[in-house]
């Protein structure tokens, strides 16, 4: 049910992709079917050009067929579709649940239309329940871990394995930080901004234009501004 909620919701927001666009292509099991399906559309005629958040979503879509570029010829993206770890209808996300966040901040910035896209149990009165990422430098974590706890939360490096930590695709580590509710997230995400040692958290606030929720019961909640 889940799956197919995802499926609902990442078919539907490809339908919003342009024949000659950029396509900022995100990361996750929700922007998976919306990167599948872009493919198909480019198989059927479509020209696009996509740049990836992630290094699995860059192989997802060579797969596909679409072609791949990088900032290096593109200075601003049309559209991007992609996933959140929780949602609320103010359009605050929190996202980096596989650790992609930067990639993803970043394509989001220079973003003209961001579609997010997730099944119905990420859309949330107030997001927090869902530890927030925070993507640090390995040179001196546990000092950056110390002034992150300082805001409020227990936040534990992120590991692979009892002896290994998580690295990311641009070989930082991550912090998954519990703050439980997150009240202030424009102002969470400053503070944290300025801890030296942290490179971005997974708040994103004011990045996005339009929400597509795919239902448990086969509907489909779309949300154009935030409440």
């Amino acid at each position: 049910m889940i799956d197919q909620a995802k499926k609902l919701a990442g078919e539907r927001a490809a339908e919003f992709v342009e024949d000659g666009q950029v396509v900022g292509l995100g990361t996750g099991s929700t922007a998976y079917f919306a990167i599948v399906r872009i493919g198909e559309r480019v198989k059927e005629g479509m020209d696009v050009k996509g740049i990836p958040t992630s290094e699995a979503s860059a192989q997802l879509a060579r797969d596909a067929g679409i072609t791949l570029v990088d900032f290096s010829t593109v200075d601003k993206i049309d559209v991007t579709i992609d996933g959140a770890d929780e949602v609320d209808r103010a359009f605050a996300l929190i996202k980096g649940g596989g650790g992609a966040l930067l990639r993803e901040k970043i394509v989001a910035a220079a973003t003209q239309n961001q579609i997010i896209v997730a099944d119905d149990s990420k859309l949330k009165h107030q997001i927090g329940a869902f530890p927030l990422p925070v993507e640090i430098t390995p040179f001196g974590w546990q000092a950056t871990l110390s002034r992150v706890n300082r805001l409020g939360c227990d936040a534990k490096l992120r590991m692979t394995s009892a002896a290994d930590p998580f690295f990311t695709d641009n070989s930082n580590h991550i912090l998954d930080c519990p703050f439980e509710t997150i009240e202030d997230a424009e102002g969470l995400e400053s503070a944290l901004r300025s801890i030296p040692g942290v490179v971005e958290c997974g708040l994103f606030v004011g990045l996005t234009n339009r929400v597509i929720i795919g239902n448990s019961d086969g509907t489909i909640l779309e949300l154009s501004e935030p409440e």
